[in-house]
């Protein structure tokens, strides 16, 4: 199994950067048909995971998804899951 993975620690505060990375690791987990990306905003004050789960809630990302999950045991972990059907090449 493919999981990616992507630590917003290092740009935590670049908003342009941000978008521009959760962009690149969407798109590569639709590229690799990935079943898995793993999103670290880290626990700080909440801000920033907010800040994806709102990029991840935008219509024309969540058509690319099939379901967002918080991970239950660190709240600084987000899991975009994605289901794939080889037939027809997505979903």
């Amino acid at each position: 199994m493919v999981k990616l993975v992507l630590d917003l620690h290092d740009i935590y505060n670049r908003g342009t950067d941000i978008d521009r990375a959760l962009r690149a690791i969407i798109d590569e987990a639709v590229e690799k048909k990935a079943p898995l990306v793993e999103i670290i905003p880290g626990k700080g004050s909440g801000a920033l995971k907010k800040r994806v789960l709102r990029f991840l809630d935008q219509k024309e990302v969540k058509a690319l998804y099939h379901r967002v999950e918080k991970d239950s045991d660190n709240f600084g972990r987000i899991f975009v899951h994605f289901r794939w059907n080889t037939s027809r090449g997505r979903r």
